[in-house]
C-alpha cells in the first residue's frame, strides 16, 4: 500500500480510502490511485483486512452436488448478486442434504470465516440440519420446507401450479394431468398441491399423478403412458425436462401440442 501511496503522491490512508470507500475520494485523487494500483498489480491482504474490519468479504453456499436447472441457476444467481456487493462466494457441495452432510459443510465453511451462509435446500430432509446450525450464524435457506428458526427465500410454488392448473381448466379441459417430481423435494410436494386443490375446488376428477425424477427420461417414459389415453387433453409437468420428454412421447404417438394436448 506504501508503494501504490508513493507512485500515486498520496499517503497510504488515502490509498485504504479509495479501496475501502472510494466515495469519499475525490475523482482526479481516485484515479491516481487506481491507476498505481493497477500498474504495481496490487491486491489487498485479506487477512490483513479482515482482523481490522472482522470480515472477511466472503459469503459461504452449501448446496447437493446438482446440474438440475433450477438449483444451478440459485446458484449462479447468488454469486451474481454476491459479486455485485463486492462479496466473494465459497461453495461445499455436498452428495446429499441431511443433518451430517449439512454440519460439515458449514463447518468447513466456517473454517474459512464466511461472514454467513447461504443453504440451498431443496429437499425436505434438509430441515433438520438447518435446525442444529451453531446459534449466532447469519443463515438464509433458499428454497427449504418445514419449521425452521432462520430466514427462508422461497418461490410460491403452490400458487404457481394453481394459476398453470386455472388455465388448463379455462381453456375447456375436464381435468389436468400431472407428472410430478420426486415427493421428497419441497418444489415438488408445492406443486402437486397446487394442482391438485384446484381440481378439487372446482370438482373436478383428480387422476392419479405420474411421479418422476426431474429428467427427460422419466417424463419420456411417464408421457408414453399418457398419450396411450385418450382421455389425457391437459397434462401439467412439475419441470421443462420432464415436459420435454412428454412432448417427445406424444409426439411419437401422434398426439399433437397444442392441438390434441
Amino acid at each position: 500500500m506504501e508503494d501504490v501511496a508513493e507512485l500515486a503522491g498520496v499517503s497510504a490512508m488515502t490509498v485504504s480510502r479509495v479501496l475501502n470507500a472510494p466515495e469519499k475520494v475525490r475523482p482526479e485523487t481516485r484515479e491516481r490511485v487506481l491507476a498505481a494500483v493497477r500498474e504495481l498489480d496490487y491486491r489487498p491482504n485479506s487477512a490483513a483486512r479482515m482482523l481490522v474490519t472482522g470480515r472477511s468479504g466472503v459469503l459461504g453456499v452449501v448446496c447437493f452436488d446438482t446440474t438440475l436447472y433450477g438449483p444451478a441457476s440459485t446458484l449462479f444467481g447468488v454469486e451474481q448478486a454476491a459479486r455485485d456487493s463486492d462479496y466473494l462466494v465459497s461453495i461445499a457441495s455436498l452428495p446429499v442434504l441431511d443433518r451430517r452432510w449439512i454440519g460439515r459443510g458449514v463447518d468447513r465453511l466456517r473454517s474459512q470465516s464466511v461472514d454467513g451462509v447461504i443453504v440451498v435446500a431443496p429437499h425436505e430432509s434438509a430441515a433438520e440440519g438447518v435446525r442444529q446450525l451453531p446459534a449466532g450464524l447469519p443463515v438464509v435457506v433458499v428454497g427449504g420446507g418445514g419449521d425452521v428458526p432462520v430466514p427462508v427465500v422461497a418461490v410460491d410454488q403452490r400458487a404457481g401450479a394453481a394459476r398453470a392448473t386455472r388455465h388448463l381448466l379455462s381453456l375447456g379441459h375436464r381435468t389436468v394431468w400431472h407428472v410430478a417430481g420426486p415427493p421428497n423435494w419441497v418444489d415438488s410436494r408445492g406443486r402437486a398441491a397446487g394442482w391438485r386443490s384446484v381440481l378439487e375446488a372446482e370438482g373436478r376428477v383428480v387422476p392419479e399423478p405420474l411421479v418422476g425424477d426431474w429428467t427427460a427420461s422419466s417424463g419420456y417414459e411417464l408421457g408414453r403412458r399418457l398419450a396411450a389415453d385418450g382421455g389425457v387433453t391437459a397434462v401439467f409437468v412439475a419441470n421443462d425436462h420432464m415436459a420435454m420428454g412428454v412432448l417427445r412421447a406424444l409426439r411419437e404417438a401422434g398426439r399433437r401440442v397444442p392441438e390434441d394436448v
